[in-house]
C-alpha cells in the first residue's frame, strides 16, 4: 500500500537523522575562524544525544550542521573547488543505490502495482510518461559531459588555467605554492607573463619587520587589504597577468583566511565569473618556511616569530585590534541586512 502524500515513516526518519549526523562529523576544521568554538559544540552535541530522544537531538543538531554546510557551499562556490564535485558524486551514488533497491525482490510488491511496460501498453511504442519521470540515475553519456567540463583547473573567472605549478595545502580549496615559486616570481622568470605579482604578508607589522620576502607588502588586516586591492583595483595589460600571493608566519590561518576574504569582496564587486583578481595562491609553509629554504630573498635577513618574548604587548595589541575591527564589521555587515528585509 502506498502512503498519503506528505506523509514518512519511521525508517524514514530514522535515514534523515542518519544523514544529519553523518554531516555533524565533519571535521571542525572546514568551518571559517572558529577558534575551537564548534569544537565545544560538537562535544555537546554527542553528550545530549545520549541523553535526549531522538527526535529532539536530531533538532538540535540541525542548525549548526545547515551552518557547517552553507560555509561548504559558500567556499565552492568562491574558488570552484573540489568539494562540490565530492558532492555531486556523493549525490549520484545514493541514487544509484536507491535505483538498486527499487529492483530487490523485497520492493516487488511495489513494482506489481505499476502498469506493464508491454509493446501493448505504449502509443508507438515510447515507453509511458510516468516512467520517464521516475527516471532519477543519470546516463554514462551524462557523466562524461559532467567531467570534461570540470573547471577545478581554471582560474577563478574560468578564463585560463593556472599559471603556476602548486601543491597540496591544508586547504583543498585554495592554491598553494611553494618557496621556489617564489624565488622564480623574483628572479624574473615569469616577465613575460606577469604584469605585477602581489605578495602580501599577512603577519603583525612587528613580525614583518623582523625579516619578510623582498618586495612584500604588510597589510595584516582585512580593511587594509581591501583598500589596498579593491578601491582601486590593478588591471592587467592584454597578454599578462595580475596574481597575488598571500602568506604569514605558517600560512595556517592568516594568509588562507586573507585570501578567502579577498575572494568573497571581489565576488560581490563583479558580476559572475568576473573577478578583477581571479588567479591567487597562497605560500606553503609561510614565511618560516621560505626564510629556512631562501634566506638571501628575505630582508632583512632574519625571522621574529609571532609569539617572540620581546613583542608579548604588541601581539596582545594587535590580537584586540584586529578582532575589536572584526566585531564591529560584523554588526555592520548584521545592520545592513535588517535593513533589506
Amino acid at each position: 500500500s502506498q502512503l498519503p502524500m506528505g506523509e514518512t515513516t519511521s525508517g524514514d526518519q530514522e535515514n534523515c537523522r542518519a544523514a544529519f549526523l553523518q554531516q555533524h562529523s565533519l571535521p571542525s576544521s572546514e568551518s571559517e575562524d572558529d577558534d575551537g568554538f564548534l569544537e565545544l559544540l560538537d562535544d555537546q552535541d554527542l553528550k545530549n544525544d545520549e541523553e535526549m530522544p531522538s527526535d529532539v537531538s536530531s533538532l538540535w543538531t540541525a542548525p549548526l550542521v545547515m551552518r557547517r554546510a552553507d560555509n561548504r557551499t559558500k567556499r565552492c562556490r568562491l574558488f570552484g573547488s573540489s568539494s562540490m564535485s565530492g558532492i555531486a558524486g556523493r549525490t549520484t551514488q545514493k541514487r544509484m543505490e536507491r535505483s538498486q533497491e527499487e529492483n530487490s525482490p523485497g520492493k516487488s510488491k511495489k513494482r506489481k502495482s505499476l502498469p506493464e511496460t508491454s509493446e501493448d501498453s505504449t502509443v508507438g511504442g515510447s515507453a509511458p510518461t510516468f516512467l520517464k519521470l521516475v527516471r532519477t540515475q543519470p546516463s554514462t553519456a551524462e557523466i562524461e559531459s559532467i567531467l570534461d567540463s570540470d573547471q577545478r583547473d581554471l582560474i577563478g573567472d574560468f578564463s585560463k588555467s593556472y599559471l603556476f605549478d602548486t601543491v597540496d595545502g591544508k586547504h583543498q580549496d585554495l592554491k598553494y605554492i611553494d618557496s621556489d615559486m617564489i624565488v622564480s616570481v623574483l628572479t624574473g622568470k615569469f616577465e613575460s607573463f606577469i604584469k605585477e605579482c602581489v605578495i602580501i604578508d599577512c603577519r603583525y607589522p612587528y613580525e614583518y619587520e623582523g625579516g619578510h620576502i623582498k618586495g612584500a607588502i604588510n597589510l595584516h588586516m582585512e580593511e587594509e587589504v581591501e583598500n589596498f586591492l579593491l578601491r582601486k583595483p590593478i588591471q592587467p595589460s592584454e597578454n599578462k597577468r595580475v596574481i597575488v600571493v598571500f602568506h604569514c608566519e605558517f600560512s595556517s590561518e592568516r594568509g588562507p583566511r586573507m585570501c578567502w576574504f579577498v575572494r568573497e569582496q571581489d565576488r560581490l564587486s563583479n558580476e559572475y565569473p568576473n573577478l578583477h583578481y581571479p588567479e591567487l595562491y597562497v605560500l606553503k609553509g609561510g614565511y618560516k618556511d621560505f626564510f629556512s629554504r631562501c634566506q638571501s630573498f628575505c630582508e632583512p635577513q632574519s625571522y621574529r616569530p609571532m609569539h617572540h618574548k620581546d613583542f608579548k604587548e604588541d601581539l596582545k595589541r594587535f590580537r584586540t585590534k584586529s578582532r575589536t575591527w572584526a566585531g564591529e564589521k560584523s554588526k555592520r555587515e548584521m545592520y545592513s541586512r535588517l535593513k533589506k528585509l
